[in-house]
């Protein structure tokens, strides 16, 4: 049975809804440095929220560790490039926190309009002064959404509840659709900045987004602009903010988040008299916080149980209906992998391409893609390795896999060719799929066949004369081996051309075998061919 640990504080529904789904849970809040490490050896699954940090060091050899769910939106607390390196998905919960999420940004957006934070505190101080909190209406004003994700989205909702202008950006948006919402979508974020008197930011933290919000753009803001985040810290650079703040360029500003948290000292932002604050409380609701854990919880069961990937962050996602749809193509495009990386053992490999066509072009091409290189590295390489981090470990090599979609007219409903060049030249197969799950080698070189994808095979070139067969079999006789299937193809289809046969054995030929075979005058090449079983788990699965 698959294990989850869950080393942070997690709602009891959510350690609940992991338990009621069949897996086992290791809950236990705290565990840090060595502990953690150890206790993860034994995990399939780890659920944290921001109290856990899981680091490179913490990462690296944990051969049964698959997934990483973020009960939450952020991973700044997870070495994604590490857990990607270690073969480990990364997902995270997107939808649980958003209502919680935009209701705070509104919160601060009626708070910094009206002075509440101010006038609360003069109250508190037992002071009646009606005079010097005089605030701003927010029907009529103009409000830009930098970024329209969920939460983006939520925000501009409840905006334009509230009769403000919404305008926005989001560099995957496209105009149509920020119509369907009543927003007025601008393309650049240049265009649209200068000509709000609220910006809020709802952008996930990355080299792109870092300082957006900074000295040059902020002097080209609207003088009295109001500003808000509560996304991520860094966003919006802290010293231009505040050095704003002090010459009157920006009006006043609603922080949640902090590019350090909890905020060091010397940070001006926290007790600016313009600056209304909150530690970091966007999701901070009972119900954000279940929600969060359940999502959490439905994410890692369908993922260790079912094989699906949702919300991944270094991945494609995929449905677990997806996932059965896509197990013979991803099946298919590994042995392919697995087939062409015995075929040049001992060679350097310089690039490999591969090719879809037909019913293939329809599925995820880049999921099969790196189900191929998970196959073509897979002998080559000391740590494990699989449909998660092939890609970062083929790219670390310096070596190149591309992938393209043929729409040139095929044989076959669906056909995957595989193509591998080396420094001594370049070897190619393609395969089928045959119903729903039967694998087929149906092209090896020039070498048109039918062979099946499973077990042993060999692989053996030859001139096309009669006797050969019967020769190949009287060895395979003589030494015990059992032929199950065999399959021939022809480069031309006349007699005495070059030819190649695969024969699927139900063990390995001797090496003494294989030497008769050899010395044979009409044979030009033999190889071994060592795949998975027929109907196989994929190697990445094998825990779901």
């Amino acid at each position: 049975m698959p294990r989850v640990l869950i080393p942070d504080n997690l709602s009891a529904a959510g350690v609940e809804s992991v338990k009621r789904s069949g897996l086992e849970v290791d809950y236990r809040p705290g565990l840090k440095g060595a502990e953690l490490i150890e206790a993860l050896k034994g995990a399939d699954g780890v659920i944290i929220r921001s109290g856990v940090t899981l680091t490179a060091d913490i990462l690296k050899g944990q051969p049964r560790l698959k997934a990483i769910v973020r009960a939450g939106v952020g991973v700044d607390n997870i070495d994604t490039q590490a857990a990607t390196r270690e073969g480990i998905v990364v997902m995270n919960t997107p939808a649980g926190n958003t209502i919680s999420t935009a209701e705070h940004t509104m919160a601060l957006l009626l708070g910094l309009a009206r002075n509440v934070g101010p006038a609360d505190a003069s109250m508190h101080a037992g002071k009646w002064d009606r005079k010097s909190f005089t605030g701003t209406q927010l029907a009529g004003k103009t409000l830009g959404v930098v970024g329209l994700g969920r939460i983006g989205l939520a925000v501009a909702k409840r905006a334009l509840a509230f009769e403000m202008r919404v305008l926005g950006y989001d560099p995957f948006f496209t105009k149509e659709k920020a119509a369907e919402y009543g927003i007025e979508f601008h393309p650049e974020v240049d265009t649209l900045l200068p000509q709000c008197d609220f910006i809020t930011v709802h952008t996930p933290l990355t080299e792109e987004t870092r300082g957006l919000l900074g000295k040059d753009r902020i002097a080209k803001l609207k003088k009295g602009v109001r500003l808000v985040n509560c996304a991520r810290g860094g966003i919006i650079d802290e010293t231009a903010l505040a050095d704003a703040l002090d010459a009157g360029q920006v009006a006043g500003a609603a922080l949640d988040v902090f590019e350090k948290e909890p905020p060091p000292a010397e940070n001006r932002l926290p007790k600016h008299p313009k600056v209304l604050a909150t530690p970091h409380l966007g999701a901070s609701t009972d119900e954000a916080q279940e929600m969060v854990a359940l999502e959490a919880a439905e994410i890692i069961s369908g993922f260790l149980l079912r094989g699906e990937i949702r919300h991944a962050v270094n991945m494609a996602a995929i449905s677990a209906t997806e996932m059965g749809e896509m197990k013979a193509y991803l099946d298919l495009s590994y042995r392919l992998g697995l087939l062409l990386s015995q075929q040049v053992r001992g060679q350097t490999i310089v690039s490999a391409e591969v090719v879809y066509r037909g019913e293939a072009t329809t599925k995820k091409t880049k999921l099969m893609t790196n189900a191929f290189a998970t196959g073509l590295l897979e002998s080559a390489m000391a740590e494990p390795i699989n449909i998660v981090n092939a890609e970062f470990m083929a790219r670390e090599r310096g070596l190149q896999i591309t992938s393209a979609s043929s729409s040139e007219p095929s044989d076959f409903a669906t056909l995957i060719r595989a193509t591998v060049k080396t420094g001594e030249g370049e070897v190619s197969a393609s395969g089928t799929i045959f119903g729903k799950e039967f694998l087929r080698l149906v092209k090896l070189g020039n070498f048109s066949l039918d062979a099946y994808l499973d077990g042993m095979l060999l692989v053996y070139k030859h001139r096309d004369v009669p006797g050969l067969i019967g020769y190949i079999g009287t060895v395979c006789g003589n030494h015990k081996v059992n032929i199950a299937h065999m399959a021939l193809g022809r480069e031309k289809a006349v007699p005495g051309g070059e030819a190649i046969a695969v024969l699927n054995v139900d063990s390995a030929p001797s090496a003494e075998a294989l030497a008769e075979i050899r010395k044979h005058a009409e044979v030009t090449g033999v190889d071994l061919i060592k795949l998975p079983a027929a109907g196989a788990a994929l190697p990445w699965a094998s825990g779901h």
